[in-house]
Formats: C-alpha cells, structure tokens, sequence
C-alpha cells in the first residue's frame, strides 16, 4: 500500500504490528518516552508529508497517559504536514462516561425525576418559621405548583410563594447544618466527559476515528469528523461456529437489560433462542440491590453470554450463576472489552463460567497467564481490512457481515 504510514502507541504494540503486517506494511518509526516529571514526550522519526497516517492506541492500562500520547501524536503528524490522520481506537477511552445523564447504577434516565432539586440550595433569603422542616415533610414544588392549577381563584402569586417558601426552607437548612450534614446540601453536578473527550481529538487534528462496539453510540454524535464504529459481533459469531461444539442447540444470554439489542442480533442471526438476566430493584428503601432474575429457559442448556465491556466482571458472574442455578449445564462469556480491573480474574476463577472469550482489544497476555479460562480472539484482522478499505476510498459496510468475516 502507497501513501500510508501506521504508527503504534505504547498502550497495545503488539496489535499495531499485527495490523500493519497483515497490511504489508512495517511500522512507522516513532520515539515514545516520558520525561523525569512523567510528561509525555513522542518524537517522529519518519516524514509523513501528504501521507495517510493511521495511530493506533487503545484506552486501556493508563487511560489518561495514553489518551495524552495519542493526542501529542496526532499533532505531531498533523503539523508535519500529513495528509490524514486516523486515530485507530480499539477500546475507546471514557465511552461509559456520556453526556447523557444516568442513574447510580448506570441506567440511562428517561426523564427528568420529579424530585431532582430536593436538597438543591437557591439564592433565597432564609425563612427561618420553617428552617428547622424536616427533609421528608418538605413540599415538593412541582406537586405545589400542579395543585394550584385546577384550583378556583388560583393566581400565579399563590405558586410563587410556595416555591419561595420551598426555598428559603432549604437555605436556612443549609445554613443551620454547618457540622456535615447532608439535609439541604448542595448536589453537585456530574461532569460528563463525552463531549470534551471528542473535542481534545479533533482539536488535536484526528480526521477520523476508528473505534470498536462504542458502548453507548451516542458517542458517535459527538464528532464533527467521521467516526467508524467496528462491530465486534462478525467475530463473536465466527467464534461461536468454529469453537463452540453444539452451538446450534446453546442459547445466547445477555447478563444485563442493556446489552439485550446486541444479544439478540446475534440469537437472530445465528437461529438460536434467546434469555435475558433482568435487575429488578423491590426493596424502595434500598435500591441499590437488586435481585437478578431471568427471562427465558435455560435447563439442561448450554448458555453463552455476550457482552462489550468486563471491567470489574461482578455483571457476568452473578449472571453465571443464576444460570447455573436455574439448570444450565455449561456456560461461556464472549466479551468485546475484557478490561478485568481489580479482583475480577479471581471473581472468574471462582465463578460458575467455564470459559471466557475475549477479543485482544485490551493485552491479554497477563490476564491469560492468571486465569485457565480466558481464551482470546484477535480483532487485528478487521482493523487492518477496515483501514485498507478506508485507505482505498472503498465502503466499510461489508465488515458488518459475519459472511463477509470468514474470508478476512
């Protein structure tokens, strides 16, 4: 190939060159090293002048550090006068961390809850006929304002003062509860990093990003440059067929609600049945437990569970075992991101799985030496095709296809 240079970070070498040598290609000479005081130093030892520039670094081991590699590089080539640079991002960086707002336990919110300015502190005098309320007697000014609408000889003054009340209330509270307590306490705000992570790399002179199973794909909004977000389902599916004996009587099992869209796209493709662990919260006073519940029938099956990211792998486990506990006979994890932080080899080791595949979005090679049961599939053979294609002006789309995946 003419005209391409492909440069690898320090986060996951050993899958540039695996993309590069299936490109035919060697890797670019670059210089990599921090400075006594931990600062980033990069050095490109190559012209790459009206070139097409490709740097590859996954969001993994440390994030920031290689994030701030990733964006000197990027201006490294762009003020060397390349002519595109493509930042090849396997396992995207702060990808769980978007704009939208979220509940504690990740779900994304549908609305607005209609008490999410109770405790909020207003610039409003102190009230002190009501400073000492109680949080849980306090009124709501939503349900304040609402009852006065269907009222007879109701006026917009009579809304007002109960909100003015509300939050003189408040601030008195606030005021009066100097020693750390939390009643009438400032909430505040959770920075949400999705925007700002798009702006550094497109500031920083990225053309185009290249990622894979973004795991919530609203990120993608965020770019004003073109973004190629690669399905790791193609692979998971060739996996299932050549590796798993007796697929076509298993069932796929997404461990949680959110994973079901990805779950099922691959139970449909593949003609097999279908079963979902759902998190149902009961306890009001405690919502931060949940019992976990299937939906579906897995007795005397084998189940393969399908998800993007492990980090903590508390998810899978718990899935593993309610599975077991309803009569399936062996169970298998396929995981696009298998970032295993923590005590999460160990949770595998212990856990009811049998076998958990991975992709090599991530370095494996300390994780396979800790745990029997991780097996790893290369996705070093869809990057290289999707930059040759890319690189070529031809449609990417075709990497979307399990079909068009064996030939790759």
């Amino acid at each position: 190939m003419r005209n391409i240079i492909i440069f690898g970070g320090s986060s996951h070498p050993k899958l540039a060159e695996q993309i590069a040598s299936r490109l035919g290609v060697s890797l670019g000479r670059v210089s990599l090293s921090k400075f006594s005081n931990k600062e980033t130093n990069v050095e490109i030892r190559e012209s790459v002048r009206e070139k097409d520039v490709y740097i590859v670094q996954s969001g993994c081991g440390h994030v920031n550090d290689n994030f701030m590699e990733l964006l000197i590089m990027i201006s490294a080539c762009k003020i060397a006068s390349a002519a595109k640079v493509t930042a090849v991002i396997p396992c995207f960086p702060y990808a769980r961390q978007p704009d939208a707002p979220y509940k504690r336990n990740g779900e994304p919110l549908s609305r607005i809850p209609r008490d999410s300015f109770l405790g909020y502190i207003f610039d409003t005098p102190p009230n002190l006929s009501t400073a000492n309320t109680p949080m849980d007697e306090r009124k709501d000014p939503f349900n304040a304002t609402s009852s006065k609408i269907g009222e007879e000889n109701s006026s917009d003054g009579d809304s007002a003062n109960e909100l003015r009340h509300y939050n003189s209330a408040l601030m008195a509270s606030s005021s009066s509860s100097s020693s750390g307590h939390k009643s009438g306490a400032y909430r505040h705000w959770v920075a949400r990093s999705g925007t700002l992570i798009a702006n550094l790399l497109t500031c920083a002179g990225a053309d185009h990003i290249m990622t894979m199973d973004l795991h919530d794909p609203q990120f993608q909004g965020y770019f004003d440059v073109p973004v190629d977000n690669l399905y790791g389902l193609p692979l998971m599916i060739k996996y299932i067929r050549e590796s798993i004996p007796n697929w076509e009587s298993a069932v796929i099992v997404s461990p949680d609600a959110g994973g079901a869209k990805r779950a099922t796209a691959i139970a449909d493709k593949l003609r097999m049945e279908f079963a979902l662990i759902h998190k149902e919260r009961r306890l009001q006073h405690k919502p931060h437990k949940a019992d976990m519940m299937l939906v579906g029938q897995v007795r005397d099956k084998v189940c393969i569970m399908v998800d993007d990211i492990a980090d903590t792998s508390i998810t899978i486990t718990r899935a593993a075992k309610v599975l077991v506990e309803n009569g399936a006979k062996k169970v298998y994890a396929i995981i696009t991101h298998a970032i295993m932080s923590g005590d999460a080899i160990k949770r595998i080791q212990q856990s009811s799985i049998d076998q958990v595949i991975v992709s090599d979005s991530i370095p494996q090679d300390e994780h396979l030496a800790q745990c029997s049961k991780i097996k790893v599939f290369e996705i070093a053979p869809i990057f290289a095709e999707a930059i040759r294609r890319v690189h070529n002006g031809e449609s990417v789309s075709a990497l979307f296809n399990d079909k068009t995946m064996l030939l790759v």
